[in-house]
């Protein structure tokens, strides 16, 4: 049986990523429209995470938390979309053994920083809304520091240790995954040996996750809204509630995205719809997140017209 093992892990030296579309009249197209879309995001996540290190104004919990979150979304589109740009480029569909650990360990480890960041920055917002006093001792920099260490650990060990559980499953000779990245779901399916230790990794990581920082961010937020109601002028409401929106929006998007695929019933599952749900919630989310951040935040727009217009707000307007 080990013999065998052996054999089947040496068979499995590359995979192939089938991609969105196996058909070439659509590659062009796919490559444009995805290159695109990887600029656009590199290119507003790098400079929110550059406005708010060059301006003071903007060196407070919630921004530095912003700028480790438009880190994070950075490197979670880098660990797929330039493989899959570079397989469209020179009409390849492999990735080696070892490329495909690597980029999954990536993708587990981003993906569930971005979860545990918007955890976090909904405490921000709680203890910025509910605990007004407690605000500067409950968020200090040596806390927030501490936050974010613990969220890259809590991130890192399990990515870590889900990617090795990886090393020891055997592969067969059929290596086409209907995705254009790792998926350990759809990488199991290609196993040929015992996987119920890995599938059990996949359901622990969701719930710790996605189902532990969603609650977190649902008890937050109607923390939030009970305290925002007991405001008596609709104007401090609206001032309280506008600080949480771009956040908020955020979340509804993401969470939005996930659920709307892993939350329905087995029988409706596809890969063309998984697809389509990863482009969205690994790509077109982490593009959209500094307009959205941008645009609904009074405090960015300023600080990027400080920067680029000479003192005006002209920027994103």
């Amino acid at each position: 049986m080990g013999k065998i093992s052996r054999v089947n892990q040496s068979v499995a030296s590359d995979f192939l990523l089938l991609g969105l579309s196996e058909q070439p009249g659509e590659q062009p197209l796919l490559f444009g429209i995805f290159l695109g879309m990887y600029l656009v995001t590199m290119v507003g996540n790098l400079l929110i995470i550059f406005v708010i290190s060059s301006d003071a104004h903007l060196h407070t919990p919630m921004y530095f938390f912003l700028a480790n979150l438009s880190l994070t979304d950075a490197c979670f589109t880098s660990a797929s979309v330039p493989k899959m740009l570079a397989n469209i480029y020179t009409q390849s569909q492999t990735i080696s053994y070892s490329g495909c650990l690597t980029q999954l360990y990536f993708l587990l480890m981003f993906g569930g920083l971005d979860n545990c960041l918007l955890a976090v920055m909904a405490y921000d917002r709680y203890v910025a809304i509910c605990q007004p006093l407690h605000y500067s001792t409950a968020m200090s920099p040596q806390l927030c520091a501490l936050m974010l260490c613990t969220c890259w650990v809590l991130t890192n060990c399990p990515a870590l240790m889900h990617t090795l559980l990886l090393t020891r499953v055997a592969f067969c000779a059929h290596t086409a995954i209907h995705h254009f990245y790792c998926d350990p779901s759809a990488l199991l399916k290609l196993a040929c040996s015992d996987t119920h230790i890995n599938e059990l990794m996949i359901i622990t990581m969701g719930l710790v996750f996605l189902a532990v920082p969603l609650m977190l961010i649902v008890f937050s937020y109607v923390c939030i809204s009970w305290a925002v109601l007991g405001i008596p002028s609709s104007g401090g409401r609206w001032k309280a509630f506008s600080t949480c929106g771009s956040h908020l929006t955020v979340v509804l998007l993401f969470y939005g995205s996930l659920m709307g695929v892993y939350l329905l019933p087995p029988s409706t599952h596809s890969t063309e719809r998984e697809s389509r749900a990863a482009v969205l919630y690994m790509i077109v989310i982490p593009m959209l997140n500094p307009f959205i951040y941008s645009l609904r935040n009074r405090d960015m727009k300023e600080a990027m017209g400080k920067l680029f217009g000479g003192g005006k707000t002209v920027f994103l307007l």
